[in-house]
């Protein structure tokens, strides 16, 4: 038994070791050996589940949580994870419960509140939402990141573009399971319907493309016969290893948009933006950058969500998108000195089954 329990405790220290560094496969072998020599540990299978829970893989972490909780009833780290997982698994019901018992064992527990406001906004229950939110900010939550939640429930001004670090973080956590859920599950069609326009531009090849918010690269292979050069930028890290193996990008660049369109030194006649402005409000810097980085007669290609009313500028919506205006982007057209080539209106994506509309725009550098 003592040898058992040695072995156990050894492979338990290396998995936690592996989840942090964020080796999560093997980290999840260790912990399955760890419970071999010694089923039912708590400690383990509360690190099980957090793994899973990285995995991807939420009904697995929720088996891993409520076996923990067998153990431990009241444990925080396992409420939190089956929480989670739950949340994770759309069982909105059941996971605003897991959070309310998690907030009854540790009320100041900010991240709890956090995830609370987040489930309550999907359920469109918006001013409860804004009072989780506001209690995260008050146990000590990122303000910053907690305005741009209160604004996409209507307590408070909308902030010009989505936090960097949420955008990241999203995305580096989504990468695994990107293309197949928002092609296979949403429908997404951004890449496709761009492409297709470009393709239909003109003849020739462009000499160098952007492809601007690469993620994992869904118009890298469509843009790439049409063009003699294709680069890439990215905010997340994981999105651009993705995209890197496609081998079908030129260069790859991990950093922030607008910052590249205003300090980069390259020069391109094709643009493509499919479904970034989603996380952008204000688009007047993007325009400004492109319009710095497009040659004269260079195409500037985009995709924009759509508000459901009749508004002059961007409103941040309740799902966390931006959404523009018509006449919101073809003002900044104009400004910048660009002329509509095409504008037409067309599904991107599906969301609860329901086509999302959203603008397709085409514009050439005057």
């Amino acid at each position: 038994m003592d040898a058992d329990f040695e072995q156990a405790k050894h492979d338990f220290l290396a998995g936690v070791a592996a989840l942090q560094a964020g080796r999560f496969e093997d980290a999840e072998r260790l912990f399955l050996a760890s419970l071999e020599q010694v089923p039912g540990r708590a400690s383990t299978l509360i690190n099980l589940a957090a793994t899973r829970l990285q995995l991807g893989r939420p009904v697995d972490a929720l088996e891993a949580a409520n076996q923990a909780l067998g153990a431990e009833p009241d444990d925080i780290d396992a409420t939190l994870h089956r929480a989670t997982a739950l949340a994770q698994l759309g069982r909105h019901d059941d996971a605003l419960r897991a959070f309310d018992n998690l907030l009854a064992l540790s009320p100041r527990l900010a991240m709890a509140w956090s995830h609370r406001g987040g489930i309550l906004r999907e359920m469109g229950r918006l001013d409860e939402a804004a009072r989780s939110f506001e209690q995260a900010v008050a146990h000590g939550a990122d303000p910053h990141l907690h305005a741009y939640y209160l604004a996409a429930v209507g307590a408070g001004k909308a902030p010009d573009t989505a936090p960097a670090p949420y955008v990241r973080a999203l995305f580096d956590g989504y990468a695994g399971q990107f293309d197949e859920h928002l092609v296979g599950v949403l429908g997404y069609r951004a890449p496709s319907v761009l492409a297709a326009h470009v393709g239909r531009l003109s003849r020739r090849r462009f000499d160098s493309a952007l492809d601007l918010g690469c993620g994992t690269g869904l118009c890298g292979p469509l843009l790439k016969p049409a063009s003699n050069r294709l680069t890439g930028i990215d905010l997340s890290g994981a999105m651009l290893e993705k995209a890197e193996a496609l081998g079908v990008y030129g260069e790859l660049v991990r950093a922030d948009i607008v910052e590249y369109l205003h300090s980069t030194e390259h020069r391109f006649d094709l643009v493509v933006a499919a479904d970034v402005f989603i996380y952008l409000g204000d688009l007047d810097p993007v325009f400004a950058g492109v319009r710095r980085v497009l040659g004269s007669g260079g195409v500037f290609c985009f995709s924009a969500e759509l508000p459901a009313g009749d508004i002059d500028g961007f409103m941040l919506l309740p799902s966390l998108r931006y959404a523009h205006s018509q006449r919101y982007l073809r003002g900044l057209a104009s400004r910048h000195g660009f002329e509509v080539d095409r504008v037409w209106q067309e599904p991107i994506r599906e969301d609860q089954k329901v086509p999302v509309d959203a603008l397709y725009v085409s514009l050439v550098r005057g």
